[in-house]
């Protein structure tokens, strides 16, 4: 493997980088999601491709969290090794978060909300990506068990003891995610970002909670933009062997790819050829469309398809016409 990386010196006129928020951060337009293809089985060749690929394009913004893998973890240790490999020269420039609220260990401190799970799972997370802080530190879900207050006072102090510079939530709906911004905001530690799954195919966070995040200051970071990958040309004529769909996957399952959806993916491709363009640009381009979102985060298997991520946003805005037929398309 090269061991003498030299990154693009134009990186920073490849994509927009885009507020957060009413914060002052900005996150590139297009990041790179570390859930799949990065645990420790993934070939190191292909894993150092693709995030050499995507820093040469603008991407700073590297999103883990405790349990990607698999196993468990491992995400994060491929992760900090292409840190030292690659980027450890370029540590100043990068965005790298990771989050905890699902199962990690055995026990009832593994998993939740907790002060105690919170500031162990940090911990771990920080020797295995062999970092002094991370940049955003997320609670992943809510935690029914725990008390809210209890959740936002370990983040906050995550950011006082220099553990994190922001911290985030994710999967919080607008009434739970009002009521931690608020709380996090009396703390001294205003909450930056909610990452929310948010594809044309999940859009029920337009009517309540990016509203919310909104009005409270919050950037949001979208997850799943392609719907587990189904906003691709992938499935136009059905699942191929070689899909995400036909393996055992508990996020892409066969019986999602209904005689309807595969209706609705194939009437969205027909816009986007149209606009000259792929199925998976156009889907990227709806979720950014709003200011409110700050960054989509795509995963990816190969570095061309972080290429082709980037370069939907030189595609032309879609505007309120392109909107509504993309619209008339999902009925």
């Amino acid at each position: 493997m090269d061991q003498h990386y030299q990154a693009n010196s134009a990186r920073y006129q490849q994509q927009p980088y885009r507020t957060v928020g009413r914060h002052g951060l900005r996150l590139p337009a297009i990041a790179l999601g570390l859930w799949h293809n990065f645990g420790a089985e993934a070939a190191p060749e292909r894993m150092s491709a693709m995030v050499r690929q995507a820093f040469d394009l603008g991407i700073t913004h590297f999103d883990l969290a405790n349990n990607y893998g698999p196993p468990p973890g491992s995400a994060e240790t491929s992760f900090g090794r292409l840190l030292r490999q690659d980027l450890a020269a370029h540590r100043d420039e990068l965005i790298i978060s990771t989050k905890a609220g699902y199962v990690m260990w055995d026990g009832p401190y593994g998993d939740g909300g907790s002060a105690k799970y919170l500031f162990a799972s940090l911990h771990q997370s920080l020797r295995r990506l062999g970092l002094d802080y991370v940049d955003i530190f997320y609670h992943h879900r809510p935690d029914s068990r725990t008390p809210l207050e209890e959740t936002c006072q370990a983040l906050a102090l995550m950011v006082r003891q220099g553990k994190a510079l922001y911290v985030g939530l994710s999967n919080y709906p607008a009434d739970l995610a009002c009521q931690a911004a608020i709380r996090l905001r009396e703390l001294g530690t205003p909450c930056l970002v909610n990452q929310l799954k948010y594809s044309l195919f999940q859009r029920e966070i337009e009517e309540q909670t990016l509203p919310a995040c909104r009005e409270q200051g919050m950037g949001v970071v979208a997850f799943s933009p392609l719907a587990g990958g189904l906003l691709s040309d992938r499935y136009l004529a059905g699942i191929p062997t070689d899909s995400r769909a036909a393996s055992p996957s508990p996020f892409l399952k066969p019986d999602q790819l209904t005689a309807e959806k595969l209706g609705q993916i194939r009437a969205l491709h027909a816009l986007a050829e149209e606009r000259g363009q792929s199925l998976s640009q156009l889907a990227l381009q709806w979720v950014l469309r709003d200011a409110v979102v700050s960054s989509a985060l795509i995963g990816a298997s190969r570095p061309e398809q972080i290429s082709s991520a980037v370069q939907a946003l030189t595609q032309p805005a879609l505007d309120v016409a392109w909107q509504q037929r993309i619209l008339a398309a999902l009925d």
